[in-house]
């Protein structure tokens, strides 16, 4: 057999085959282009979120650290009268106390002590109030109290007021720093974590301020916003996909659902602030109107969420339920519900998340008001994380600066842990079909 002898290309093929061959090449150069686009995209993304949380975490981070003073003070009984206990100042005795350890007198118009005082929070003195009223036999002897420093003091041991600068920039003045650095040295200042932080509620002295009721208002605000937006977005959802007919009503019932989970939420704020407070006079500034508030914003999200969940259920599991002769109602909250309801579940703690970020609306319900205890109802006063964030971040005391940074800190961990939880559902009972 003879080799069989290859023709040559026609004319124009080669021709072809080089267009066609660069064709591919550039097609292949915008794929490469297009990947590295991608990876910049997430990069870019991953810097700028890197960038919040080290800006929020270098300025929070300082608050975890707590720097405590323990003082010795002798209750004179020339200056407190066992008759009116409370009459006393026992902020001026601390400070008299402490200028006694440094070896230094008060002047005649309490200049000295003044300054001191200034170093100092007046928790001590309400220390040295309550060991008094609780044993009046303290009268005459030596207590010894410990506490926070003042603001500004902490902010010193810190080294957020540099000792460099000079003194007419600094809140604190040379005297008043040598005062710092000799309590240091003597063993009388000592630093630790900053437990106070998660155990007491707002105060106008940030070196007292924590989020305790802030956490608890928010708690409460949440457990209203479920009670309500989850039951009623799951049913309503329920029976829009699978009992309502499909007509021009539900069409329009269906469209304005979408377009509310896409207005802004300060609208819902003045909803909120017309219907549950003037109209029906809700609490201002109560869990109660700010979960209902929340309520009417979630809604929409739990209704979409759910709806997608049980489109995801297939079909052949209604029609097998229907086969065995189960009703409508049974074959929905028998089969198809359960097995859509990671996805439900996962719908509505992401609404919580979200919900639990919400700052406007709140505002306009009263929740930017002061409240320095920890809300025990439903009804009472109280405040939530986003909220206290606002507040102090708006304070003109520097010292609340970074617990604003250290609230954001404490948010997104709760906000991190519910969408941490929605993550594991969906893993855990989710099927695939």
């Amino acid at each position: 057999m003879t080799d069989a002898v290859l023709s040559p290309p026609a004319a124009g093929q080669a021709d072809r085959n080089a267009a066609i061959a660069a064709r591919l090449k550039r097609r292949r150069a915008q794929e490469r282009r297009f990947r590295w686009y991608g990876r910049a995209a997430i990069l870019v993304a991953l810097s700028f979120l890197a960038i919040l949380l080290g800006r929020i975490g270098l300025q929070g981070y300082s608050t975890f650290v707590d720097y405590r003073i323990t003082v010795p003070v002798y209750v004179d009984p020339a200056r407190v009268d066992r008759a009116d206990i409370t009459g006393a100042n026992y902020d001026q005795l601390i400070a008299e106390a402490v200028l006694a350890r440094l070896g230094e007198r008060d002047d005649e118009f309490g200049r000295t002590s003044g300054k001191l005082r200034e170093l100092l929070s007046n928790d001590l003195g309400f220390q040295v109030l309550d060991i008094v009223r609780a044993d009046p036999a303290k009268i005459g002897q030596t207590v010894s109290v410990t506490g926070p420093v003042g603001a500004d003091a902490g902010l010193y041991f810190k080294g957020q007021i540099d000792r460099a600068a000079p003194e007419s920039d600094r809140k604190l003045d040379d005297q008043q720093l040598a005062w710092l650095d000799r309590l240091k040295a003597d063993g009388l200042i000592s630093s630790g974590f900053n437990t106070s932080f998660f155990t007491k509620s707002d105060s106008t002295e940030p070196e007292q301020a924590g989020v305790l009721g802030a956490v608890v208002g928010s708690f409460l605000m949440l457990i209203v916003t479920a009670g309500l937006a989850v039951p009623i977005g799951m049913l309503a959802a329920v029976y829009l996909e699978e009992f309502a007919p499909k007509n021009r009503w539900t069409d329009l019932i269906e469209v304005n659902i979408n377009n509310l989970a896409a207005v802004p939420s300060i609208v819902y704020g003045l909803l909120g602030l017309a219907v549950f407070i003037n109209w029906l006079a809700v609490p201002r500034s109560s869990p109660l109107v700010g979960g209902l508030v929340l309520a009417l914003m979630s809604l929409p999200t739990v209704i979409i969420a759910t709806r997608a969940a049980l489109k995801a259920v297939p079909p052949s599991i209604r029609e097998a339920a229907l086969a065995v002769g189960a009703s409508r109602t049974q074959t929905v909250f028998h089969h198809v519900l359960p097995l859509a309801m990671p996805g439900v579940m996962t719908g509505a703690i992401l609404s919580l998340a979200h919900a639990l970020g919400e700052t406007a609306p709140l505002l306009m319900i009263g929740m930017v008001s002061f409240v320095p205890g920890v809300p025990g109802g439903f009804t009472e006063s109280a405040t939530v994380l986003p909220v206290q964030i606002f507040i102090w971040e708006n304070a003109s005391e520097r010292a609340f600066h970074e617990r604003t940074a250290a609230a954001i800190l404490v948010l997104l961990v709760f906000m991190i842990l519910m969408n941490l939880a929605a993550i594991l559902l969906r893993r855990r009972f989710e099927r695939r079909w």
